[in-house]
């Protein structure tokens, strides 16, 4: 029987993450068993930052950003021995099971605690939505949202001076925030890593636009879109500064970029957020009451689906690129 459970946020932290733990505290509680706080994920739990929780420890976080757990990296537990002191940590405060709310690193660290006994059970949180066997990952609905509202607003001065806006935003190997943001932004064009492009190429498409009247561009990066190397392409570092000089200089129009930053973590969870934050938590902690372990929970079609962690790790989340394909017909009227 599971008596206790751990519950840890690690990696990245995105909104919804809060939403998580105050599900998996209260379901525990439902199921007959002990909730405990992991404080900084893989870091905390070496270090034996364990505390009970209860009800109440959760109460009005449903709403906040960041994660209440805290989050942190740990190179120590990427050795064996750091492994070891982990589980050594565990077994002290008489935890039976954990339940790890993270991205790909986190999923890899519980896989590695599965393998050395401890019962696991994963639910996808990082806003770059780069997590295979789930349509969607805590936190990346909220990101999109943040990105569009400042897109929204860069487009009014963008309108009034009459300017290119290049407009960086996370992604160093998916792209899924630049284009989901950048079509329903209505983005003039869409850089992500997954599709090389010609910045040749985009500075005709905005010739051409500003011959039908056009005045203004948005552009959207990704900050890990590589691009065509035969084609002027530039540093991965600084993507929107080589690409908006690059722009000015073969076009001539007054250009400017914004990187977006860290804004992109913070924030109320989105109600999408919330409602698939919730119930993702509510079915891990059944799982761990039923003793299952080593898996992951995702959502796809809508409906809940449990599925091998060793399995959902060495699957490549894909992106759909029927959606870049329209961003670009809509930006080409």
């Amino acid at each position: 029987m599971i008596k206790r459970i751990g519950i840890l946020t690690s990696g990245g932290d995105a909104s919804g993450m809060n939403a998580a733990v105050r599900t998996a505290v209260r379901s525990s509680i439902h199921f007959g068993m002990e909730p405990y706080a992991i404080y900084r994920g893989y870091h905390g739990m070496i270090r034996g930052e364990i505390e009970p929780l209860n009800s109440r420890s959760v109460s009005g976080i449903i709403q906040r950003g960041g994660t209440l757990l805290k989050s942190a990296r740990s190179d120590q537990f990427l050795t064996a021995e750091g492994q070891a002191k982990a589980v050594e940590k565990l077994k002290e405060h008489d935890i039976d099971a954990v339940l790890v709310i993270g991205g790909d690193g986190s999923f890899r660290g519980a896989q590695d605690l599965d393998e050395l006994g401890v019962r696991v059970i994963c639910i996808p949180a990082t806003i770059d939505n780069d997590i295979a066997c789930t349509d969607y990952a805590i936190g990346f609905d909220t990101a999109v949202n943040t990105v569009m509202d400042a897109v929204n607003k860069i487009r009014d001065t963008a309108s009034s001076h009459e300017r290119v806006y290049v407009v960086e935003v996370m992604g160093r190997h998916s792209g899924f925030i630049a284009l989901y943001a950048g079509l329903a932004g209505g983005a003039d064009a869409i850089l992500i890593p997954e599709v090389p492009y010609s910045l040749d190429d985009i500075c005709s498409k905005l010739q051409e636009a500003n011959a039908k009247g056009k005045t203004h561009s948005i552009i959207m990066i990704a900050e890990g879109a590589t691009g065509d190397p035969e084609a002027g392409r530039l540093p991965q570092d600084s993507p929107s500064v080589q690409v908006s000089q690059y722009v000015q200089e073969r076009t001539g129009y007054e250009t400017r970029m914004t990187i977006l930053g860290h804004i992109q973590r913070g924030g109320s969870p989105t109600v999408n957020d919330r409602l698939l934050a919730s119930r993702l938590a509510y079915h891990a902690i059944e799982l761990l009451h039923q003793g299952k372990s080593g898996k992951m929970v995702g959502e796809v079609d809508h409906r809940l689906k449990t599925w091998d962690l060793h399995y959902a790790l060495a699957q490549e989340k894909q992106l759909d690129l029927e959606y870049y394909h329209l961003s670009n017909i809509l930006a080409s009227i």
